[in-house]
Parts: structure tokens; sequence; C-alpha cells
């Protein structure tokens, strides 16, 4: 009876080893967002990871600046629909938007590191695939909030968290960054230092600013429990010395995530029209702002 049931066991681990689920999680179908196609841009251990393309509506054309965003939620949680909004009507407006998936923690397991990586990995892959989604490779902002403005403000700055297989030819840093209030300090003092500890200059954006880092636009309530006013303006301080460009927009008494249309109807449309002015002065857009 022993050798019977120690063969058994010996078949069940085979079995598990060899299942194409063991160790990942199982594939599934991406999300679906209205006007928007969906495109997997890389796959991993835990699944595929999809972003999600909003065409103009006078249809593909080439050389269109693109803005790739990326939701928030601590690196534990979210969703892109949290900028679905803000990619459509850059579409409305002759870009193409764009938002993507990453790995998080309640879904795949995952830390802060591999939050930037997908994200690096994002970038590229518009980048790779620019002729295909008729988008400029050197117009391409990245964009986020809170934590997603944290993996975007990152793929501009750290240096490193580059996913092993990925063609480094292709650059993964955008072109200009679109922050809405940004986890951008993940040192001692920062936001999130727990989850990286003594590797926080590895990903902190930050520690990282250097020479040529792109122009950003960021939006932070005075009220923000997360990231303090003082945190943005050594941002801004910082991008300066750097010889970078820093719009600082605060809004007094505003609390974190105050720019989503859910919680405030308007600031959301506040915050959208200086992001649409923004892009406008760097040549991505032409006209007034159209939001409504």
């Amino acid at each position: 009876m022993d050798v019977f049931r120690q063969w058994m066991i010996g078949v069940l681990l085979l079995v598990m080893v060899e299942s194409p689920l063991f160790g990942q999680q199982e594939n599934k179908a991406p999300e679906e967002f209205e006007g928007a196609t969906a495109y997997c841009y890389k796959k991993t251990a835990e699944g595929e990871l999809y972003l999600y393309v909003f065409q103009p509506e006078k249809g593909r054309q080439r050389n269109r600046p693109a803005a790739v965003f990326f939701f928030g939620g601590g690196w534990n949680g979210g969703t892109p629909g949290q900028f679905s909004e803000h990619a459509s009507y850059l579409a409305s407006r002759g870009m193409v938007g764009i938002v993507a998936d990453y790995r998080v923690k309640s879904r795949q397991g995952t830390t802060p590191f591999e939050c930037v990586k997908d994200g690096k990995s994002a970038i590229r892959w518009v980048r790779a695939h620019a002729g295909e989604l008729g988008v400029d490779p050197d117009r391409i902002a990245a964009g986020g909030g809170s934590a997603g403005g944290h993996v975007a403000a990152a793929t501009a700055t750290v240096p490193g968290l580059e996913e092993e297989g990925e063609d480094r030819i292709v650059s993964c840093r955008p072109n200009a960054l679109l922050l809405f209030n940004p986890v951008y300090d993940n040192g001692p003092e920062g936001f999130g230092h727990e989850r990286v500890k003594e590797r926080y200059k590895e990903i902190s954006p930050i520690d990282n600013i250097r020479t040529g880092t792109p122009p950003a636009i960021v939006f932070l309530g005075t009220n923000d429990k997360l990231i303090p006013v003082a945190t943005a303006e050594k941002y801004k301080e910082l991008m300066k010395q750097a010889g970078s460009r820093c719009d600082l927009h605060l809004y007094e008494g505003q609390p974190h995530g105050f720019f989503n249309r859910r919680k405030s109807e308007e600031h959301f449309l506040k915050t959208v029209t200086e992001m649409d002015r923004f892009l406008e002065s760097l040549g991505y857009l032409k006209g007034e702002p159209t939001i409504k």
C-alpha cells in the first residue's frame, strides 16, 4: 500500500508540474473599453498584459503623438479604466490615447519593481509598434495617477529595472510626463518605502532625475495625505536644476485622487484642461481644449 501511495503522489506531482497553469496565472481575455482596441504587449509567468488603444475619429494616420496612462492603486490593485476617459479625450483631439494594464500585488502577487518593469515594457512596445499604431515614436507621453504616476515617472528616470529578453535598442523612456498626484519619492520619508526598503534608489523617481528628463506636468491637492506639497516642490526644483521643465499645479484643500471625475467633476475638467494646454505647448495638440 505504501508503494502504491508513493506512486500516486508522484503521478499527481508530475501532472501538476507539467500543467500549463502550474506556477502561473491562467490567461484571461482582455477587458473591453468602448472605442479601444486591445493589444497584448507582454507575456509574463503570471499571465498576459494588455494595453488599450483609442484612435482618433478621423482614422489611423502616421506620426500622431500618443499618451500611455497607468492606473493608481498603491501597486496593489486598480484597473486601466481609471484613465480610459483621459485616453478617449486625447483621441478626440487627434492623439493616440492608450491605457495599460500592469502586474499588481492583489492579482499577481508582485512588487513595485515588477510594476516599473511592466511600465517600461509598455512604452517600449508602443514605440516598437509605432508604425502599426500610427504613432510618432518621438512624441510619446507617459501618464498616471498615484502609483500609476510613479510607474510613468520611473519609466522616464530610473536607469534599471528592465525586463529580461526585451530589445533595449528601443527606448522605454517617454518624451513627456502627465503626473496626477504621483508617488515619486520612495525614500525613507517617502511613500511606499516599506515595500522597497534599502533598494529605494533603484525605483524612486526623485532620486534619479538627471539631464534629459522629459518635461512634466504635475497635479496635486494641498490636502493630500500621501504626497506632501514639499515633495512636489522639491521635484520641481530638481527638474529645474537638471534643465528640465516641470509645471506644478496645486489645488487648494484637495485630497489624494481629487482629479478623478467620480470624486470631483470640477477638478476632473480643470486638470484635463491643463493637461491639454501642456500638450499643446509641446506641439502635441492644436487649438483650445474641448473637454466637457
